[in-house]
């Protein structure tokens, strides 16, 4: 398995802190930016860490900001991204379970311990497979505005 982390500049610090736990785990991590505590542009981030999901050079992705808010909503502009900012394991796994997210957006502000919580939760639940999820799911990516 193979997941990619991106962040804006208030998320470097729990991005670090999260790579460091999926190491220890033995998980592949790709870091993809950014390095420094300079402002930068959310979306540009959250683009670049879908387009790797997109092409399937990665299976999951990890997105942080301050709040995760805005992560999520520029991940889910991107066609074949199911994010959802999540705050607590059992929206973790119930968005793992039913819609088969396969990526997450997180809040830097949240607890580390919590973190990691959430984070074990997204990579260990599989998708159920359900006729009926896989039904809302394909709604999902047929739809165009």
């Amino acid at each position: 398995m193979k997941i990619v982390i991106a962040s804006d500049h208030r998320g470097i610090k729990r991005k670090e802190e999260i790579i460091n736990h999926l190491k220890k785990r033995n998980i592949e991590v790709e870091d993809l930016g950014p390095n420094t505590e300079e402002s930068v542009d959310y979306p540009v981030y959250a683009f670049k860490l879908c387009n790797e999901i997109c092409n399937k050079n990665a299976d999951l992705g990890i997105l942080l900001c301050g709040t995760g808010i805005g992560m999520s909503i520029a991940a889910n502009k991107v066609k074949g991204i199911r994010c959802a900012k999540v705050t607590n394991v059992n929206d973790t796994v119930l968005t793992r379970q039913h819609n088969n997210a396969n990526v997450i957006a997180l809040s830097a502000n949240e607890s580390l311990f919590k973190t990691k919580k959430i984070v074990n939760a997204f990579i260990d639940t599989e998708f159920s497979n359900d006729e009926r999820h896989i039904r809302r799911i394909e709604m999902l990516e047929n739809h165009d505005c």
